[in-house]
């Protein structure tokens, strides 16, 4: 039998195929008395890869060949947008392949040709040549309005079908050609990535929290998502189904610890308008907080060679001995083993600190830093810097207190929801009654007095998708009430079909904690109505409490100005007051300045972390979950290990 030998890069059948396709351009436009086109291929090597990205070679062609379809530009460039080139293209591009694609391209696995391909009939060149001549003489015309139209464009010509397809492309801040690694540019980035001391932003109205509405932001909806060259995949989906929110969502792969991970994005309001808005916005801190898309320098060190430089990872908490023994993707934390650190700003000390990149970009790193896994907990976007940190603070607290209220086993007040002003409350509440399911809230305050609200929705009739939680920190209670519900109501028309499908896993789940590993597995948990017995709390409250009574004093705590600043520094005051530093790390990509958008991980160590997987929970191995409550007043002394609830949280 004869051996199969893998094909050279130069006899691969895209090359070949891209080779013939510039020479039968040239005769054509020897026929017109014109300049041929430069072609390139696009598709069969990997151009992602800190490493790899360094040796990609420049692609100033202005045709480009893939497997499905023949690309051309970028073109129409304005100098509002900035200029994008075939590499950037070719970036954005692998991002959306399949996870098949993208495994072959980005480990390395050896591939061999199924045949030639793609085939190039003369009416496909024909179509080919027509269509550069029309954009090369200008006549083609952008796509999209608003921020759209002043993006650079790329026309697609599917192979297949021969559909013509325009869509926007949005730069990438990292092609190594366009905006090429320099010591002016490091040093450009890190002025803008290492915010100082809180500024004064105005407000619209005392009350009022976010600067501009999601509306207001120029955002380039189709640059985002398009099956070509989306920043956050391919396209988004709406469900007009759905029987409580209307939500539209998107998703992307993004490469992580665990090798390439379908991040959903989404946004679930009561209109598609704002849902599409507030999904790009959810999108765009993801995209910022998984990876750095920057060039600020990151530093290499070891803890004890910084010293008070840097923060100290032991303070957001470890995994216990069990975990770093068994899970052979994390390693116990060694302060005399180099780590990269990236800069942050301390608002208690008003100083710079270094920050392990680890806890800030959740789905970076490195062998040498792996002794946690972090999430997007604390990350939030916003327009100003101080606006991110504010809501990034907030989000903090809010997972913080759930915890606490969960493992702590905690008596939480329930809020009578009948003292809640505002119509938006009772027709959600309608609406989940019209699904089957009774909602509850709660006053899950501990020792801050932000208020965080704690959502609990129970099925009637004790079937599948037997309870769903959400929460949320506002600082308006309403709001906090609010924003709770509409999260539980966009988990609950699904909740019981994803329960029916993993049953016979779940069950086990609920027989073995340890088989309880990724983030859905939670929530979904929960659905089972045998877990009921675990959430006791939730469904026998000590007292049910009007919601002015509740929140009485913090009424007259929270600052009625209009300077967004107060805000911040009145969160700031009562986190350091339970003995937390606060800290910001500018996430921000060049795309979201572009945009008017800030994003930030925020951190507050000695607070609880939320994990996932009953293997990692930090907050288990933390001294917070068992003097907090003590120090609230909710308990006579500090909880003893057997008062703890030691059962995976619910948090989705």
């Amino acid at each position: 039998m004869t051996p199969v030998t893998a094909p050279t890069r130069a006899t691969w059948p895209l090359e070949a195929a891209r080779a013939e396709l510039q020479a039968r351009l040239a005769t054509r436009a020897a026929r017109d008395g014109l300049a041929a086109p430069a072609v390139s291929r696009i598709g069969d090597a990997n151009v992602l890869g800190e490493a790899v990205r360094q040796s990609v070679p420049a692609n100033a062609a202005a045709v480009h060949l893939t497997a499905q379809a023949v690309l051309f530009g970028p073109w129409g460039s304005t100098p509002d947008s900035g200029s994008a080139c075939g590499v950037c293209l070719a970036m954005r591009r692998q991002r959306l392949r399949t996870r098949t694609e993208r495994d072959a391209l980005e480990t390395g696995t050896e591939t061999v040709a199924a045949g030639r391909w793609p085939v190039l009939p003369d009416h496909t060149v024909d179509a080919v040549w027509s269509l550069h001549r029309l954009i090369s003489c200008g006549a083609a015309r952008h796509s999209g309005q608003g921020a759209d139209a002043a993006l650079p464009q790329v026309t697609e010509l599917d192979l297949e079908t021969l559909r013509v397809r325009t869509f926007p492309l949005v730069p990438e801040p990292m092609c190594p050609h366009c905006r090429p690694f320099t010591e002016e540019t490091a040093r450009r980035a890190a002025e803008q990535a290492t915010p100082g001391p809180a500024v004064s932003r105005p407000k619209p109205d005392p009350g009022v929290y976010r600067l501009r509405s999601p509306g207001d932001y120029p955002l380039p909806v189709k640059g985002l998502a398009n099956p070509v060259c989306g920043v956050l995949g391919g396209g988004t989906w709406l469900d007009v189904t759905s029987p409580t929110t209307a939500p539209v969502a998107g998703s992307v792969f993004m490469r992580g610890h665990a090798g390439l991970t379908d991040v959903t994005w989404s946004g679930q309001a009561n209109s598609f308008a704002r849902s599409r808005d507030l999904a790009f916005l959810e999108g765009l801190e993801r995209y910022a907080g998984t990876h750095r898309r920057h060039r600020a320098p990151v530093i290499t060190a070891s803890l004890d060679e910084l010293g008070d430089r840097a923060l100290d990872p032991r303070a957001c908490g470890l995994y216990g001995p069990r975990t770093y023994a068994e899970d052979p993707m994390v390693e116990p934390f060694d302060p005399a083993r180099p780590l990269p650190w990236v800069t942050g700003w301390s608002l208690r000390d008003d100083r710079q600190v270094l920050v392990p990149a680890r806890l800030v970009y959740y789905s970076a790193g490195t062998r040498e830093d792996n002794f946690v896994f972090e999430c997007s907990n604390g990350c939030a976007t916003g327009g100003t810097w101080e606006e991110a940190v504010f809501f990034g603070l907030l989000e903090l607290v809010e997972r913080d207190a759930f915890l606490l209220g969960w493992y702590g086993d905690l008596p939480l007040p329930e809020i009578d929801l009948d003292s809640v002003a505002g119509p938006e409350v009772r027709a959600m509440v309608a609406r989940a009654a019209l699904q089957g399911y009774d909602v509850h809230v709660f006053d899950n305050r501990v020792d801050l007095p932000v208020p965080v609200v704690t959502g609990c929705a129970v099925r009637r009739d004790d079937g599948p998708g037997t309870l769903a939680f959400a929460a949320c920190a506002s600082f308006v209670p309403e709001t906090a009430v609010e924003s709770a519900i509409c999260e539980i109501l966009t988990y609950i028309p699904h909740l019981p079909r994803q329960v029916a499908e993993r049953s016979a896993e779940l069950i086990a789940m609920s027989r073995d904690f340890d088989l309880v590993t990724r983030l859905p597995d939670h929530a979904a948990l929960y659905g089972l109505p045998a877990m009921r017995r675990h959430a006791r709390s939730y469904l026998v409250p000590a007292r049910v409490i009007p919601l002015e009574e509740l929140f009485a004093g913090w009424e007259g705590r929270r600052p009625r100005t209009r300077d967004l600043r107060d805000d911040l520094l009145l969160l700031r005051d009562l986190l350091g007051s339970a003995g937390h530093d606060v800290i910001a790390v500018d996430q921000t990509t060049p795309e979201q300045r572009q945009m008017g958008l800030r994003t930030v991980a925020t951190l507050a160590p000695g607070m609880l972390p939320i994990d996932f997987g009953w293997l990692r929970q930090r907050a288990l191995h933390m001294s917070r979950l068992r003097t907090a409550p003590y120090r609230a007043g909710m308990v006579p002394a500090p909880l003893g290990e057997e008062q703890l609830r030691r059962v995976p949280h619910p948090f989705p």
